[in-house]
């Protein structure tokens, strides 16, 4: 073979004519519409994909934060109980180092649940607040303004950021005031 550069053809249509530069042009512009249309069904299935990945990452995390409340639940229930029977122990009904043990274990297991983040709601003397407690009963009384807690019945407990049980109080509330119209009726009869 000789040395000569081989020169690519140039394309002939059927008439022997040279190619539409109208019909390259359509042709290139269609492509450059599928590259566009590929890009973005590209783009949205890797958003999807992210999406998908957080709402898994989140249902994980609401999944073990709902296992840890039941656990805790169950845990503040034996607190409960445990404060109540050494609440009504008396003193001269058993040996002295039962006591101090079951103290011990109370306190171990509040140990625990500071330690998982679990606070006690202070409830006593402080305004109603539907979000914290839950009113079991209302008491008459001047004593403290109206919707102050007077009494807790069972206590409250905050878990981070969640209350993870509401305190069940008593609240207060005024006494029915007598009117003028009342005393003037009574007089009259």
């Amino acid at each position: 073979m000789s040395e000569e550069s081989v020169q690519p053809e140039e394309p002939v249509s059927e008439g022997g004519e040279e190619p539409d530069e109208n019909g390259l042009q359509e042709q290139l512009d269609e492509a450059l519409r599928e590259k566009d249309q590929f890009r973005a069904i590209a783009q949205r299935a890797q958003a999807d994909l992210v999406n998908y990945k957080k709402r898994v990452t989140e249902e994980i995390q609401e999944s073990r934060r709902s296992a840890t409340t039941g656990i805790l639940l169950r845990t503040l229930s034996v607190v409960d109980d445990l404060e109540r029977a050494l609440a009504l122990i008396p003193k001269e009904a058993v040996a002295p180092g039962w006591s101090e043990g079951l103290t011990l274990v109370l306190r171990n297991l509040n140990t625990v649940l500071e330690s998982e983040s679990v606070k006690r709601i202070e409830a006593l003397g402080r305004n109603f607040d539907p979000r914290e407690f839950e009113a079991v009963m209302h008491e008459e009384t001047s004593e403290v303004e109206e919707g102050t807690v007077v009494h807790v019945v069972r206590e409250g407990y905050r878990h981070r950021d969640r209350v993870l049980r509401a305190a069940q109080v008593v609240v207060a509330k005024s006494p029915p005031q007598e009117t003028v119209a009342d005393d003037v009726s009574g007089e009259a009869e």
